[in-house]
């Protein structure tokens, strides 16, 4: 999906996954020459193009990051074995590589869910701080949700970084973080990190996109392929599983004269027993929760269509999760239900990686090319 986003203005030379989905799912959609299957700790030097390259792009496992991996973060477990999340590690090994090599990188971007930035009190974050300023890459972070650009809420965290050697546009840069991509968590995790890295640090000016002209309604299918719809029985049990509160949501949307379509997740809560008990919570703000890996039942979304008195349920197809990533129809995706939500649900939205393409690595880009061309 970050190919998807970086556009035709970009040519891939190398690629890599350990999920054999998203491998066949990419080669499906790109061809197989420039990916290969395997974990990233298995790769060396010679697997990777000898020439400098403009762009290193890493998406590295989140999962240790977050409440769910409860907060591992980038190191290794007991057995002494990486976390899914410390696979940082293998990747920045490879990197160094090329530094030393004389083929550093001239941009990097680094993306992970928004627990990166209080993981482990912090510490995470200021690693990978402390790993790309003492590469001699200035570098900075903004927290961007795909919901500016999709009708789907999803956070994340994205580490761009610019190597030294190349002169970053004074436009591209703010003395002071902005309310655009510069929350107060991310002030914070930036306060937490070492000095040297703050010396190198930079406050990127990334522009607030315009406003989203899309709903989630927009994405849903009249015919979906992949899913059918619930039975009576089941959609009246998933509204028996809401709050008095959610069943409220659903009587208005009953009532509001239009079609609806709300999101919906299932979860464990408290109850005034005090036991647990399983609850389903619908959103109609027009914006579906984040897309997750199927891991279990609770990750899939599910959708309840309402229209007048008429209420209809049924999980999320594998097209309308892949246009909640932003990919175009014609994209490629696997056949099996699972595999397509699970290569959506752990993917990077196409149209951030876009905005950040064109507002800060194409930008910087061409700015060092055409001071290449003047020195010469």
């Amino acid at each position: 999906m970050a190919r998807s986003g970086l556009g035709d203005l970009w040519r891939c030379s190398f690629a890599n996954d350990i999920d054999e989905k998203k491998v066949s799912t990419y080669r499906a959609n790109w061809g197989s020459d420039d990916i290969k299957l395997g974990d990233v700790a298995s790769l060396a030097l010679s697997d990777l193009p000898t020439a400098p390259v403009d762009l290193v792009w890493a998406s590295f496992p989140c999962q240790d990051l977050s409440l769910a991996g409860s907060y591992r973060g980038l190191g290794r477990e007991q057995d002494g074995s990486w976390t899914r999340s410390g696979t940082f590690w293998p990747f920045w090994r490879l990197m160094r590589s090329l530094i030393k090599r004389g083929s550093a990188p001239r941009t990097i971007v680094l993306e992970n869910v928004f627990g990166c930035l209080t993981s482990r009190e912090g510490r995470d974050f200021a690693a990978i701080a402390s790993a790309l300023s003492e590469a001699d890459y200035s570098f900075g972070a903004a927290v961007i949700d795909a919901s500016h650009f999709v009708p789907q809420s999803r956070p994340r965290v994205f580490f761009i970084a610019a190597h030294k050697a190349h002169t970053i546009p004074g436009s591209l840069v703010r003395r002071e973080p902005h309310e655009f991509g510069h929350p107060n968590s991310l002030v914070r995790a930036y306060e937490r990190t070492a000095p040297q890295a703050k010396t190198n640090w930079v406050w990127w000016n990334i522009a607030r996109p315009a406003a989203r002209n899309t709903a989630f309604a927009d994405v849903i299918e009249d015919e979906p392929s992949g899913v059918t719809w619930h039975t009576a029985a089941q959609t009246k049990h998933l509204l028996q599983l809401m709050s008095p509160l959610n069943r409220q949501k659903v009587a208005e949307a009953m009532h509001c004269g239009r079609r609806a379509v709300g999101a919906v997740y299932r979860r464990t809560r408290p109850g005034e027993d005090g036991v647990s008990h399983q609850r389903a919570e619908v959103r109609f703000d027009d914006t579906a929760g984040c897309l997750r890996t199927p891991a279990g039942g609770s990750s899939r979304q599910t959708i309840l269509v309402i229209e007048g008195k008429r209420v209809r349920s049924r999980l999320l197809s594998p097209r309308e999760a892949a246009r909640l990533m932003g990919l175009s129809d014609s994209y490629v995706l696997p056949a099996r239900y699972n595999d397509a939500y699970h290569v959506c649900g752990d993917g990077v939205c196409v149209p951030v990686v876009r905005h950040i393409a064109a507002h800060i690595l194409e930008p910087t880009l061409k700015n060092n090319a055409a001071e290449t061309i003047a020195a010469e």
